[in-house]
């Protein structure tokens, strides 16, 4: 029996010379004492409100296995987002020098050069190009020209469509759920608007993924609108809390493109309105209702404002300022959300909140909580009015902001595109052989050393017998 063995496998052979040349030829070829080599990766993430840094990894060998790229750190720039230096552009590259210094002290200094490194903009940035390209033309200068100043691979500074924003985030769940392996997904026919559907192949499987970017519906542009709209319906803000009050400078107000046309003739930008909050849900819910246009669709469904929009169905995850507020509802609140009727009585709950009551519940927040109330009523429109998720649908819905310990959004399932880390065909290797595998190759291992000992032995007994004779 040991001879077959030992046949079927020639370079154990070598037993011949002692137990440990043996003993060296079993162990695994890789050193299990030195860490796999790693390649980095490095993508901007440039959003209208602010930008982060995300520092990407992954095995060097196993470039092309799904689940392998994990976040390595993530860096929150300080400031606005990019578009909001578009009087001073050269600040713009300026803000983004303590998290790329950061970036050279965790990336090893021999990876540098081969680490690529992408700024991507969003929603921001596209308004800006709309009203300025001009303006939006100097920012990306000012960026680029900081950027290039690194040793890293840089491979430019750009201004994602919103189309693009949605695949790649679609991409980045999907990628890290490793559903691109575990799942079989069944086609749906054709968008009956092209311009919705995107087609992609991906380990060997076609996917078609529906995404539709709504230019003024993220969270800044929408308090902007809501608040244009207090200004111009009521003289107050029936979204902030009872208490709460603010000096408003019409000209933060209607600059943006998403909110000139409501700027009121008979003032000026460097008028200053005084608004207080009167905790009203039903008033507040009727202003958020006000965002949206049911009214018109040419297609067999939409949306909103004649957007063509299929069924929703399948698991979706819900992250960014979705989570944020929900998860606010969840722990601060301590408000169950799990169905779409507990979400209601949620939102109902905070908008009845005053400031002071508010402010008790976190004493060392003050930015963001008079919106609270407003994010919180239009994401629940949002997904329910807008987005047309019924509550059998709406369990489908995670809120998360990581998946493992990498932040969800589009910036991974960017530079897994740019990278061609995801193949179009089936990768030819497994991602690594797991723990029962390696359990059998050591007793494989432990048993050839034993067949090697008996028949050691045995020559050995063999050439005393033979010598004695």
């Amino acid at each position: 029996m040991a001879g077959k063995v030992l046949s079927l496998l020639p370079p154990l052979l070598l037993a011949a010379a002692g137990l440990a040349g043996l003993l060296l030829l079993c162990v695994p070829t890789r050193d299990v004492r030195e860490p796999p080599a790693l390649k980095y990766g490095i993508v901007l993430d440039a959003g209208s409100s602010h930008t982060s840094m995300f520092i990407y990894k992954w095995p060097a060998d196993k470039e092309n296995d799904t689940g392998i790229v994990g976040q390595h750190s993530s860096c929150e720039v300080h400031g606005g987002g990019i578009s909001s230096y578009a009087d001073n552009p050269s600040r713009a590259g300026q803000s983004l020098v303590e998290c790329l210094d950061q970036a050279l002290q965790e990336v090893p200094r021999e990876r540098h050069v081969g680490t690529p490194l992408y700024l991507g903009a969003t929603a921001g940035m596209r308004l800006l190009k709309l009203t300025s390209p001009e303006a939006s033309a100097n920012v990306l200068a000012a960026v680029t020209q900081t950027l290039t100043q690194y040793p890293f691979d840089f491979r430019g500074a750009h201004i994602l469509s919103g189309q693009d924003e949605g695949v790649f985030g679609w991409v980045t769940a999907n990628y890290l759920l490793e559903n691109f392996i575990k799942i079989t997904f069944e086609m749906a026919g054709p968008a009956e608007d092209p311009t919705n559907e995107v087609q992609l192949r991906l380990y060997g499987q076609h996917y078609r993924v529906y995404t539709h970017s709504f230019l003024c519906y993220g969270r800044d542009q929408v308090l902007l609108r809501l608040l244009a709209g207090a200004l111009q319906t009521y003289g107050f803000h029936p979204c902030w809390p009872r208490g709460y009050s603010s000096q408003v400078l019409l000209q933060d107000v209607y600059e943006s493109p998403c909110t000139a046309a409501q700027w009121p003739q008979t003032f000026t930008g460097s008028t200053r309105v005084n608004l207080s909050g009167t905790s009203d849900p039903a008033l507040c819910r009727g202003l958020i209702l006000e965002l949206f246009n049911f009214s018109s669709c040419h297609f067999s469904q939409c949306s909103f404002n004649g957007i063509f929009q299929p069924p929703v169905a399948g698991n979706f995850i819900a992250f960014s300022a979705f989570f944020y507020t929900v998860d606010f509802l969840r722990t601060v609140m301590g408000l169950p959300v799990e169905t779409l009727q507990q979400l209601e009585v949620a939102v109902v709950t905070i908008c009845n909140q005053t400031w002071s009551e508010l402010q008790a519940r976190v004493p060392g927040e003050q930015a963001r909580l008079p919106d609270y109330c407003a994010v919180a009523t239009f994401v629940q429109q949002l997904l329910s009015q807008g987005y047309g998720f019924q509550e059998h649908a709406f369990r489908g819905v995670t809120f998360q902001k990581k998946a493992g310990d990498t932040t969800v959004g589009w910036a991974l399932g960017y530079m897994l595109n740019l990278t061609n880390l995801i193949p179009a065909e089936p990768p030819g290797m497994r991602k690594g052989t797991d723990f029962s595998a390696w359990v059998a190759l050591v007793l494989l291992c432990a048993a050839i050393l034993l067949a090697a000992a008996v028949l050691l032995l045995r020559r050995v007994r063999a050439a005393k017998l033979s010598s004695t004779i």
